[in-house]
């Protein structure tokens, strides 16, 4: 799991120096994952392409391998994480506009923002809600 969540970042936040996904790589390696549910999507030849983690009713996260990123995996997890987890909130770095739009095609909407990240960094973070009008695809 720490493998692709690197080559995910690595693919997906080109705004994090490498130097940031090195810290940030230490702080994952020592993540409970008991703490969360947390789901794999799994390839035919049962290889791990993608997982999503959720506490309470938050995502805390998703992550794919970039070669699947397009595929509908994405979709397939947060739709799970939606109906079956009854996830209504994620944080996303502001500068991760895929991930901002991607999120914000199945209803999520922002309802605060924080300058800095949860470790001090300079990456703002955006709080998504699900909207309570608008429903997911």
């Amino acid at each position: 799991m720490i493998s692709l969540w690197e080559r995910s970042v690595r693919e997906t936040h080109k705004f994090v120096s490498p130097e940031d996904i090195e810290y940030f790589k230490s702080l994952v390696v020592d993540i409970d994952f008991t703490l969360f549910r947390v789901f794999c999507c799994l390839s035919e030849d049962e290889s791990l392409i993608g997982f999503i983690g959720v506490s309470e009713n938050k995502i805390e996260m998703l992550f794919l391998e970039p070669e699947q990123i397009g595929n509908g995996i994405g979709r397939l997890l947060i739709e799970f994480a939606i109906q079956e987890l009854k996830a209504t909130e994620v944080d996303v770095n502001e500068q991760n506009l895929h991930a901002v739009l991607f999120y914000s095609k199945f209803g999520f909407r922002t309802y605060d923002r924080t300058e800095l990240d949860s470790a001090g960094k300079n990456y703002p973070i955006l709080k998504m809600r699900l909207s309570e009008s608008g429903s997911p695809r």
